[in-house]
């Protein structure tokens, strides 16, 4: 069979994408676990950063929101009260089996071009051929842990999306390396657990977000400072709610902002758990590591040139995620060298999510630097799920059944099909 789409990835994202591609009547396969990384790659205990409000995973109808998931289960969705992690995860499957057609839990490990479109390969084997395909596979594929530690075992180096339980670190020395909501509420679980534990960031100073101001106040100060699924103020608001303007910036200007803004910062509910508590080394950074017996030798050095020589059992990268194309390992060679990158490495997608490679649609991190900020956090979903599924449709038309989806000849270095936009 040929499908008309098929969807890897069954986060936020690819749960969206599904729920609007099944109401226009696509015929299509989801694959992937869902809300596996909220499921599988965050500690219990976290809570979700993001407010309430602007955590809806996106159906056409916007029935299954997360506040009416709260109430269905004795659950509170109220601005600036953070959602546990857990809830947040329970009501993704819950939205998946009312919202989208069944969701294949297989891994999809290869997706190769061919004639009529794309041919999905799942981990025991099984060829889907599609002739639309929309990567929705969250961040981990991308993440990032810094130079000086790669290469060191798992039993001693570890970023931090790789536990869903702390308790392993019980009663040891823990290092944890960042400044940003990750490595803090990641120090901050530890420490509540008996865990010896200390922050390196290699800002000067960590960054706290404050309390929201409350939703309903008076219209000068809104008009002043409004709210936004990314905080508040009009910056905010042009990321979170005009990204199909945000597209029109320059490719630099796009890229450096969405490298820059909205960058490492703590919640406001997780400050009095840190400070005073943890122990922060701020202006460090490690400039090599190596193992010892019982652990790791960590040498730091300031931006001043002052270095310093510490040891612990383990340390936790929270150093985050960088989506480039070459990265995306499921796409066989050809594939992915095929795509055009901006600068900054990440894929080159048209106004509609499409990639150079017609046919091939990508969501979420990796489309930051074309749509700004919000594709890093579930805001983004909604506008990509309905923008996505309407590129899609216009790639069926323009190419209907029977025919054959172009395929660019050559790699990055030769001429790639133009980005639509």
């Amino acid at each position: 069979m040929l499908y008309d789409l098929v969807v890897v990835g069954a986060g936020p994202y690819g749960l969206s994408i599904a729920s609007h591609a099944a109401s226009a009547g696509l015929n299509l396969r989801v694959f992937g676990r869902p809300m596996a990384s909220w499921r599988d790659h965050m500690p219990r205990g976290m809570l979700l950063k993001s407010e309430p409000w602007a955590s809806n995973l996106s159906d056409p109808q916007g029935r299954w929101r997360l506040d009416v998931y709260c109430a269905e289960h004795g659950l509170t969705a109220r601005h600036a009260e953070p959602i546990a992690v857990e809830h947040f995860a329970a009501y993704g499957l819950w939205f998946a089996r009312h919202a989208v057609p069944e969701v294949d839990e297989r891994r999809v490990i290869r997706v190769t071009p061919g004639p009529g479109g794309f041919t999905a390969v799942t981990e025991d084997g099984e060829a889907v051929h599609a002739r639309t395909v929309a990567l929705a596979v969250g961040v981990m594929p991308f993440v990032e842990v810094p130079r000086t530690l790669r290469g060191l075992p798992a039993s001693l180096v570890s970023h931090s999306c790789d536990h869903s339980d702390l308790g392993r670190f019980r009663g040891k020395d823990v290092t944890v390396i960042g400044g940003g909501q990750a490595a803090l509420e990641t120090a901050a679980l530890l420490t509540e657990q008996g865990t010896r534990v200390r922050v390196l960031a290699r800002a000067d100073r960590l960054v706290w977000n404050d309390v929201p101001p409350p939703l309903e106040r008076p219209w000068w100060q809104s008009v002043r400072c409004p709210h936004s699924g990314l905080g508040v103020g009009w910056r905010n608001w042009f990321y979170a709610e005009r990204p199909h303007l945000f597209r029109r910036l320059p490719e630099r200007t796009r890229s450096c902002i969405a490298t820059t803004a909205l960058g490492p910062a703590g919640a406001w509910w997780v400050r009095s758990r840190v400070e005073g508590v943890v122990d922060v080394l701020t202006g460090h950074e490690v400039a090599a590591a190596s193992a010892v017996p019982g652990g790791l030798r960590l040498d730091t050095v300031t931006r001043e040139g002052t270095t310093r020589t510490l040891e612990t059992e383990h340390v936790i990268a929270a150093t985050g995620f960088k989506a480039r194309c070459d990265r995306l390992s499921m796409l066989s060679a050809d594939l992915r060298g095929s795509l055009a990158a901006l600068p900054d490495g990440s894929p080159k997608v048209g106004y509609d999510f499409e990639s150079s490679h017609p046919g091939l649609f990508l969501a979420g991190l990796m489309t930051a630097s074309g749509f700004g900020p919000a594709m890093r956090f579930v805001q983004g979903a909604p506008f990509t799920a309905a923008t996505l599924v309407r590129g899609v449709r216009r790639r069926l038309r323009s190419t209907p059944t029977g025919r054959t989806i172009p395929v660019p000849g050559g790699s990055r270095s030769g001429s790639p099909s133009p980005v639509h936009g």
